[in-house]
């Protein structure tokens, strides 16, 4: 039976509360033609314990390496360090916040071996935020908005895996999948949805981190259209309205709607933000 051996890359900065446990279910993965040959922690300026945390791990097993950085270079940079230090054709890039199910990396690279035209596939993030306040809502929303785009043209977010058809990105993007995406699709792969690969996430606690994450979301997404032209899913608006339709159906309490309401509201905010920051 043919098996794939693929590197893992991880930019980090300052994620000593949850670093460990993200190795920990890495090197816990069930694998079965999916070989994870190498494990790259890329630390970026952290003034924390992520350092040391990695370093332990490093010491039990071999295959996790940290590439520790004294300065804060950004995440843009960060992955285009692991895109030039993976040894594997297949690269996984997860965030350092997350945690992916057991078999996520299985399921999420399992398509590489059947399909030689797939250069990138996409993850199914999970918040674990509560639905009891409205950033916990609003974060939910956001990601099931994202797994209907998904559904109608794949999207990348938290934990994605690529083809090294690519030597870089540019480094002061702030949406480092979806530029990987448009490159990736530029060359004539296909980008895939795998629904079953959960990786599992926690959302902004805040409305001060909601609209500093989507602002900076947005800006990101303008600024790759500006470069290339090339627009991702969530800034389509037919795809957008598809998905919405679908998810407001669900939502039957008075609460739940007018919550959806007002995430609307400040989306729409935030990509105005966005925008203008790009214009400035």
């Amino acid at each position: 039976m043919a098996r794939l051996a693929v590197s893992v890359g991880i930019p980090a900065y300052n994620e000593e509360k949850n670093i460990g446990r993200l190795l920990e279910a890495l090197l816990a993965q069930k694998l079965d033609k999916i070989v994870i040959d190498e494990i790259i922690v890329v630390s970026s300026g952290s003034t924390d314990r992520t350092d040391n945390i990695v370093r332990e791990f490093s010491r039990r097993d071999s295959r996790i390496r940290l590439i520790s950085e004294k300065e804060r270079k950004g995440k843009a940079k960060a992955v285009n360090r692991i895109i030039s230090e993976a040894k594997n054709q297949v690269l996984v890039l997860e965030s350092a916040d997350t945690i992916p199910s057991e078999d996520a990396v299985e399921k999420l690279c399992s398509p590489f071996l059947s399909d030689d035209k797939v250069g990138m596939t996409c993850a199914h993030p999970i918040p674990t935020n509560r639905m009891d306040s409205f950033p916990g809502f609003y974060a939910h929303l956001i990601w099931r908005l994202h797994h209907c785009l998904n559904l109608l043209n794949p999207k990348g977010g938290e934990m994605i895996a690529f083809r090294r058809v690519i030597t870089r990105i540019p480094d002061d993007t702030a949406t480092d999948e979806a530029w990987i995406e448009y490159l990736v699709r530029r060359q004539g792969y296909k980008v895939v949805y795998v629904p079953e690969a959960v990786v599992k996430n926690r959302g902004p606690e805040t409305l001060r981190e909601i609209i500093r994450q989507r602002k900076r979301i947005a800006f990101g997404h303008i600024d790759l259209r500006r470069r290339t032209g090339y627009t991702v899913s969530s800034m389509r608006p037919a795809l957008l309205v598809l998905a919405l339709l679908s998810i407001m159906r669900s939502y039957r309490r008075a609460k739940e709607k007018i919550w959806c309401f007002l995430a609307l509201v400040i989306e729409g905010i935030s990509r105005f933000l966005g925008w203008l920051d790009h214009i400035r």
